[in-house]
Formats: structure tokens, C-alpha cells, sequence
């Protein structure tokens, strides 16, 4: 948002999507990512049909809701383990869940949106292509799953 010298708000602009950060807790501080996408919901719709309704057809209602995976990219660090780890503890259902804040931050690095993925585990883990030819950084991609996603606002 933009100020006129009064103080006052005079324009609302889109915020930009270049500037986040991905905040893991106390374990996994300072981690930069490339990229973070797939942070939606879904109300899985129920057809029913009322056995006194006039209209030969159904009607719809919401049902359970889904949320899909979080899909985050990051560069390779030299000695850098903490995902493959963390994806290592996997076992039967066992694994050590946690809150994941994911923030939009404005041009002077306040958080304006903050995306909360509660009971987040990883699904998935890529690693990056190798090229003998290649001269891009190295990317590892890392795919959460999570129980619910809530979204805040700190404006």
C-alpha cells in the first residue's frame, strides 16, 4: 500500500509474491526457499436427492474438506541434511508432525499474510537432476502433507 504525505492510505496495490520466508519452528530456522506452491483447499461436494422435490435431479451440498500438498524448492547446501532427515524418521505412522508458518512479508520485511499448515510431515522428496552441461543452481524439492491450512493476517 502506498501513502500520500497526509499518512493516509491513497492506493491499494497487489502484494508482490518474490518476498516470503517458510518458518519451521525452532528446528529448521533461516531455510530459503525457491518456491512454495499448492497451498489450497477443496470442499468435496455431496449429490443428494430429497425424496419430496419437484426437480428430477440433485442437489449439492459441501462435504469434507481436503487440502492438498505443499510443494517447496529450495537449493542444495553443502552438509545440509535436515529435510532427508526429518523424511527419514518415517516409520508405520510415526512422525514427528509439526506447524509449519509460511509469510508474505511487504517491501519492509513485515509480515502482511502468514499461511499456517498445522500437523505438517514430508511426503516426498526430489532431488535435484544432475547435467554435465548444466550450469543451474541444484534444487531439492520437498512435498508436505498437512491436516489444515489457516490463514492470518497481521495488517
Amino acid at each position: 500500500m502506498t501513502t500520500n504525505s497526509d499518512g493516509n492510505e491513497s492506493e491499494t496495490w497487489p502484494m508482490p509474491k518474490f518476498r516470503f520466508e517458510v518458518d519451521f519452528g525452532t528446528q529448521l530456522i533461516g531455510v530459503a526457499f525457491q518456491e512454495v506452491s499448492g497451498m489450497d483447499v477443496e470442499n468435496q461436494i455431496i449429490e443428494y436427492r430429497k425424496s419430496n422435490s419437484p426437480l428430477f435431479s440433485t442437489q449439492k451440498m459441501p462435504g469434507i474438506v481436503k487440502y492438498g500438498n505443499v510443494t517447496m524448492k529450495r537449493g542444495v547446501f553443502v552438509n545440509d541434511n535436515t529435510f532427508w532427515n526429518w523424511h527419514a524418521q518415517i516409520s508405520m505412522n510415526t512422525i514427528k508432525r509439526q506447524t509449519i508458518l509460511i509469510k508474505l512479508l511487504d517491501e519492509t520485511g513485515n509480515v502482511t499474510m502468514q499461511w499456517e499448515l498445522m500437523n505438517a510431515w514430508p511426503t516426498k522428496i526430489t532431488s535435484t537432476d544432475l547435467k554435465s552441461d548444466g550450469n543451474e543452481v541444484a534444487i531439492d524439492t520437498l512435498e508436505i502433507a498437512h491436516e489444515q491450512l489457516r490463514i492470518s493476517h497481521d495488517r
